[in-house]
């Protein structure tokens, strides 16, 4: 047998009552009995089906300001009593406890509270006790009673209602309870890492799941756990992949940083690391400078701007070939260019909101770090030569060091003018990415003469500032930090070069 068992009575309590509208008019078809409180017995209410409030049932009202309301025997007894087992129903009739086979409830927006800046004592009114309560009590009895622990579960219980009668499986109900104890895990996750805040142990729950084609190779399966939704809104093309995914959150904590210089970013990506960047004061403008700085390795990036893309920009990026372009916003007729490939995937940034704590795998356990927020400026450029930059050297460095932080170590980048000439990435010397990266300008018809250079980490050798002075840059800029800064300092001061020093290393693995 499959366990099937016929939903007749339920209780609803919820803080969002979007899509619920169409469950209770299913219900009221069924004839199912509806016991209901606070706001959501008044929309039941409104819609003109009968309902029972759960203080009748109770005969306590909602005490404590609404800290209490569900908290009774007689309701907790309707869930959890189990059906089969006798001393369990001869109990409920001896204390008219009516069983209740389905549970609708959400919990209060813990999360939400937090993201919007609420007050301590706000927060604090959000972590939910009756409803995370009732949602492990029908988990725990999923063998007599179906809960749905959030909207996400809706279209799934209105199918049920509508093609089983309100009868549901053994299986059914299981996958319900899973669901449920998702939810209050999640919750729980949620309250726990605000109160430890940085210090407390880890605990991992991303949000919902989405399977993906496959991992970072066909033959590895992949998955991305978390509201992608909520990050971007995908308008055309086919489903993001693993590495689409993974170049696209470089994008985004590169353009983030760029928008700190004033005017519009744009941003060409291939395997997490610009191949091509520039801020101009138009997009289209910083479209041709960004492409200009590689055109070769766009072929088949991944584009963002921080700027909505208009009709001309998007006629001069139709003219190659990418995976993805990610801005704020679309012009209607840059949309119609631009969905000519039906492949391609043109997203929607949304103002969300990205961890705070990195997170991978390392041996047999788990490696977390605070993101890296800093963010260069113009006042975090320390002068350490007897030349001081002048304000255009200075801007370059600002922007040459964003870039720096963004690229994938041991990391050199050359600049000029608000646009990346060049870059040496992932390189196991820093020399070996410098020689990179003036190799690369070479090969676009960059002329360097006047270009910065940032490196990711310190010059443990004079060497690098010592090439950067042949291939003609005039200005460099690094953290700082080694014992020999001061040999890479005088080479700087006997050959007219200005040097500027961060005190802050950007490694990046």
């Amino acid at each position: 047998m499959d366990g099937q068992k016929r939903i007749q009575s339920a209780l609803i309590s919820v803080f969002h009552k979007d899509g619920l509208e169409p469950i209770i008019r299913e219900l009221a078809r069924l004839d199912v009995a509806i016991y209901s409180t606070g706001g959501t017995q008044d929309f039941i209410e409104r819609l003109g089906v009968p309902v029972t409030p759960v203080e009748e049932l109770t005969t306590y009202p909602s005490i404590l300001g609404g800290r209490v309301k569900t908290l009774h025997p007689k309701v907790f007894g309707g869930i959890l009593g189990r059906r089969d087992l006798q001393s369990d129903v001869a109990q409920l009739e001896e204390y008219a406890i009516p069983p209740i086979d389905l549970v609708i409830v959400d919990l209060y927006p813990f999360e939400a509270t937090v993201a919007g800046g609420g007050q301590e004592s706000e927060i604090i009114e959000k972590i939910d006790i009756g409803g995370i309560s009732l949602i492990r009590a029908g988990a725990k009895n999923h063998a007599d009673v179906v809960i749905v622990p959030s909207m996400a579960q809706y279209a799934e219980l209105l199918r049920l209602l509508k093609e089983q009668d309100g009868r549901t499986t053994i299986a059914q109900r299981k996958g319900f309870a899973a669901a449920a104890f998702a939810v209050s895990s999640h919750y729980d996750s949620a309250i726990y890492n605000w109160f430890s805040g940085a210090q407390g142990d880890l605990r991992l729950s991303a949000g919902p799941t989405t399977v993906l084609r496959y991992g970072e190779n066909p033959h590895q399966k992949g998955a991305f756990h978390g509201d992608l939704a909520g990050m971007f809104e995908q308008l055309n093309g086919k489903e993001l992949s693993y590495n689409n995914l993974l170049d696209l959150d470089a994008a985004v904590e590169l353009i983030d940083d760029l928008t700190t210089i004033p005017g519009a970013a744009f941003a060409i990506l291939k395997h997490n690391n610009a191949c091509g960047a520039a801020v101009r004061p138009t997009v289209k403008e910083a479209w041709d400078a960004a492409l200009a700085g590689d055109p070769v390795s766009a072929f088949g990036g991944v584009l963002i701007s921080n700027a909505p893309i208009d009709k001309a920009t998007a006629e001069a990026i139709d003219a190659i070939f990418f995976e993805i372009i990610a801005a704020p916003g679309f012009d209607a007729d840059a949309l119609e260019v631009l969905r000519k490939k039906k492949n391609r995937m043109i997203l929607v940034r949304k103002p969300a909101n990205r961890p705070k704590v990195k997170v991978r795998t390392a041996l047999n356990g788990i490696l977390t770090e605070e993101a890296d927020t800093v963010v260069a400026e113009a006042a975090s450029m320390k002068a350490a030569t007897q030349k001081a930059p002048t304000a255009q050297e200075t801007a370059d460095m600002v922007f040459a060091t964003l870039l720096v932080k963004n690229t994938k170590s041991n990391a050199i980048v050359l600049a000029r003018n608000n646009q990346l000439l060049a870059s040496g990435t992932g390189q196991t010397s820093r020399v070996d990415a410098l020689e990179q990266a003036i190799a690369k300008a070479g090969r676009f018809n960059f002329d360097l003469s006047g270009a910065v250079m940032a490196s990711d980490a310190f010059f443990p050798f004079p060497d690098c500032v010592e090439i950067a002075h042949h291939a003609g840059i005039t200005a460099v800029v690094h953290p700082g930090g080694s014992i020999r800064d001061q040999d890479s300092i005088d080479y700087c001061n006997a050959h007219g070069m200005a040097m500027c020093i961060t005190g802050t290393r950007h490694f990046k693995h």
